[in-house]
């Protein structure tokens, strides 16, 4: 993995620290069909929808994929290691490719601990920078240490790296709300138009 291809000039005054404020209030991309680009909100997307449109909602997962361990003394003239690893792909049921720093202190036989019953052994240092890490959970036991002591893998220019329990329920919750609007808004408008068109037909049997 050559790192030198994800740099790239990004203006400070271009980066969103954190969600906007209320949320129905972010930038929304039109494209059309044909092609055109159209710069709205997400309040305005009611006025794009027709009947019969179809709404796909992303309800995807991000794995809590930043973990904090520590690598042990390798003797007793050594020192214990603070390690950050990112987790990048799953190999197996057990197995990941990660980045890991300091990487210069982590080896191929290491362990790194993450918490009580929750290691990782380092099998590989292939190159490009990544390690591979044999953990000693797998499957849903596995998922649910990551979920209990991992954190959301965000870029490093990010203010505040996680949001509190708090705050994330209060997102959630306007999420939810702001899915049930739109519903509604959608077949409000499909009633509408059903409404309009049974009108039509009406007045043309009248006429």
């Amino acid at each position: 993995m050559d790192l030198s291809e994800f740099q790239f000039d990004l203006p400070e005054q271009l980066i969103a620290l954190r969600p906007v404020e209320p949320q129905d209030s972010a930038r929304l991309l039109v494209v059309h069909g044909d092609g055109r680009l159209e710069d709205a909100s997400v309040r305005d997307l009611p006025r794009y929808l027709a009947a019969g449109d179809v709404m796909v909602f992303n309800d995807t997962r991000v794995l809590p994929a930043a973990l904090k361990g520590v690598r042990p003394a390798r003797d007793e003239a050594g020192q214990d290691v603070v390690c950050d690893v990112n987790l990048t792909e799953r190999m197996d049921d057990h197995c990941w490719r990660a980045l890991a720093r300091p990487g210069r202190r982590l080896k191929e036989g290491d362990t790194i601990i993450f918490a009580e019953g929750f290691t990782a052994e380092i099998t590989d240092r292939p190159e490009g920078g990544e390690i591979e890490l044999s953990f000693s959970l797998a499957g849903d036991e596995l998922t649910a240490a990551l979920e209990a002591h991992g954190a959301m893998p965000l870029p490093p220019y990010i203010a505040r790296r996680r949001l509190s329990p708090r705050r994330r329920r209060a997102c959630i919750s306007r999420r939810a709300c702001w899915r049930k609007s739109m519903l509604r808004a959608s077949r409000e408008k499909r009633c509408g138009c059903m409404l309009g068109s049974a009108r039509s037909s009406l007045w043309k049997l009248r006429s």
